[in-house]
């Protein structure tokens, strides 16, 4: 009989993938061998080579120096997200730390989680250029240090707004800057280096919230690439000219634009096509014809000539580093993470359902082959401004429970981005609102299928899905027969104080402000219903958790067993949000999977 391990991949990947200047190796961080350490492996194929050898640090990001021949990565302890810089040989050896602020946080490129490729050298490999909090923990600035000789310039920020270095312009004399005002509002500013106290520039003013994410530079230096939506519900791809301050829309799909790369002649970009990532390269102005890639998810673009590399993933296969090699017209799998079982996985199904005030709520629909009722899981993502998307996602559980007869809903509901940004915004300052309703006619839906036995259906989820699903459990009470929270906020009043101070400007107009709405977050909070909850509970925590910190989960533990409710409630010591110790990952996935199952199996019905 398998277990939920045989699904298990032999590695997570973590941020980025960054290819070297040369296009020969791709750098990326796995966790192989437990944790994870850097690795530099051949584009061409073959071995890849360990350079740390970290087992309670975490490398979360990577770039290459222009020579090739230095790796510049951030690590976090036990999951921590205090990340420090360090400087290393490619070829391995002892690493270089650079910042040394073990309270502070540092960050390379426009975001701390998210899929983008830095760039954060000057082009004569002397400077970096990074973000930090180590002024002051609510306020993150641009640094740019001089490897030579450590000098710091900084350029600070305000707080509301969370300042990241994009990048330095081939000619070395700007700094590309974004600034985060929220998750759907922010802008792209310049900094002259070549004048010691140059101001911040702010080249994308606007009214009202708009995305502005930057892009590669021009080889002139004679502007930028970027992604916004500056022209209506999606993101576009634009052209940012210094001389004139003007945007050109290059690309204006009904979709997103997700990331955008350049190298020499070619130019490639993905876009997100309802959950599908779809690659278009031109070389020279020429749309080159691609081969056939699998329908799943890019991440992580980069460019070095003419080589790709990204992560992919897709429903059936785990997230692998990928390189495109355009000269050969070529797809090749530089990593092997595949798990050994012997089971045909299924793939999944985008469906849409009906949701309370006429909108339609996209959905992926897990399966199990064969006949008979079966029982389903709710997969809530977290965010909630995130994707639920066709990948072999959190580690193979889906392929798991449906390997054992349990299927999968995974839906998109309200504030999940992909889907244009009034849909994504419409979970601002409503968290337990109007979403709870997509959540019941999930339900519904299903309720609808003949091959779905409506007592056996569960929810989980972990961030904001662990919060939905204990609002599910507690406002919803009778839908559920089992639900599983991972790291998920119980009190919306009690977060909103506790959250990581750079974030804690934008929380009143993202949830709530906890000085003047005390009573509006409590009435949103599922800690205020527990008193309802009476399906089995299992609750994961990890304790260094910076966002959502181990008392929300305490709190709706201690409620629960105060009335004598049989909670589990299992807290790793050595992790944060989420996992970085492949073992511990694999432990958490395996409990909640047999956890669901015990209650929603066949067996669990008689």
């Amino acid at each position: 009989m398998t277990e939920y391990r045989d699904f298990a991949p032999r590695q997570r990947f973590r941020s980025n993938v960054a290819l070297s200047p040369d296009g020969t190796s791709v750098a990326y961080a796995a966790n192989s061998d437990g944790q994870h350490n850097l690795y530099v492996a051949p584009v061409s194929g073959g071995p890849a080579r360990k350079i740390t050898d970290y087992t309670e640090h975490a490398v979360r990001q990577v770039a290459w120096s222009p020579n090739g021949r230095e790796l510049l990565y951030t690590a976090d302890f036990q999951g921590n997200e205090k990340f420090q810089l360090y400087l290393v040989d490619a070829e391995g050896g002892t690493a270089r730390q650079l910042t040394d602020a073990p309270g502070s946080q540092h960050v390379l490129g426009s975001s701390i989680f998210s899929f983008d490729c830095p760039a954060p050298f000057s082009p004569d490999g002397r400077s970096i250029v990074y973000a930090g909090n180590d002024r002051d923990p609510a306020v993150q600035d641009v640094l740019v240090q001089d490897l030579e000789t450590g000098a710091v310039r900084r350029v600070e920020s305000v707080a509301g707004t969370l300042l990241h270095a994009v990048s330095v312009s081939p000619d070395g004399r700007w700094l590309l800057t974004s600034g985060m005002h929220s998750n759907s509002d922010t802008d792209l500013g310049l900094v002259d280096l070549h004048e010691p106290d140059a101001p911040l520039w702010v080249v994308t003013g606007h009214e009202g919230k708009r995305m502005h994410v930057g892009g590669p530079w021009a080889s002139d230096s004679s502007g930028f690439l970027m992604l916004h939506d500056r022209g209506g519900e999606f993101r576009s791809l634009g052209s940012y000219s210094l001389a004139t301050g003007s945007v050109k829309d290059l690309v204006t799909p009904p979709w997103d634009v997700e990331q955008v790369v350049a190298s020499g002649a070619v130019r490639a970009w993905t876009v997100n096509e309802d959950g599908i990532s779809r690659q278009s390269v031109l070389r020279d102005g020429e749309l080159v014809t691609l081969p056939e890639l699998p329908a799943g998810v890019i991440e992580s673009l980069t460019a070095a000539g003419d080589v790709l590399a990204f992560l992919l993933a897709t429903g059936t296969r785990p997230v692998e580093v990928v390189v495109l090699d355009l000269a050969a017209n070529e797809l090749r799998y530089v990593t092997s993470s595949a798990p050994s079982v012997e089971v045909a996985f299924v793939e999944p199904e985008l469906v849409r359902y009906p949701t309370h005030d006429g909108r339609e709520v996209p959905a992926w629909v897990y399966r199990p082959r064969g006949g008979g009722v079966r029982g389903v899981v709710l997969s809530i993502h977290g965010g909630p401004e995130s994707q639920e998307r066709p990948k072999y996602n959190y580690a193979g559980l889906y392929q798991y429970l449906v390997a054992q007869g349990v299927a999968v809903l995974a839906p998109n509901v309200r504030g999940s981005t992909g889907y244009g940004r009034t849909y994504q915004r419409l979970i601002l300052r409503d968290f337990g609102g109007a979403e709870l309703g997509d959540f019941e006619h999930a339900v519904k839906y299903l309720h609808g299928l003949d091959w779905v036995d409506p007592a056996r259906i569960g929810v989980w989820g972990g961030s904001y899905g662990g919060f939905a699903t204990l609002s599910c459990l507690s406002r919803l009470p009778s839908l559920w027969a089992v639900g599983v929270s991972v790291v998920g906020p119980s009190n919306l009043l009690t977060m909103a104080r506790s959250v990581p101070e750079t974030w804690r400007a934008e929380i009143p107009e993202w949830v709530g402000d906890p000085d003047t709405e005390a009573d509006f977050l409590l009435e949103r909070s599922p800690i205020t219903y527990a008193d309802a909850i009476t399906a089995p509970l299992f609750v994961i925590q990890g304790a260094n958790d910076p966002r959502v910190v181990k008392a929300e989960s305490d709190q709706i533990v201690a409620a629960l067993r105060k009335r004598g409710v049989d909670v589990r409630y299992d807290v790793y010591e050595d992790e944060g949000h989420g996992f970085t110790n492949r073992e511990n990952e694999v432990q958490a996935m395996s409990d909640t999977a047999g956890f669901l199952l015990a209650h929603l199996t066949d067996a669990a019905a008689r």
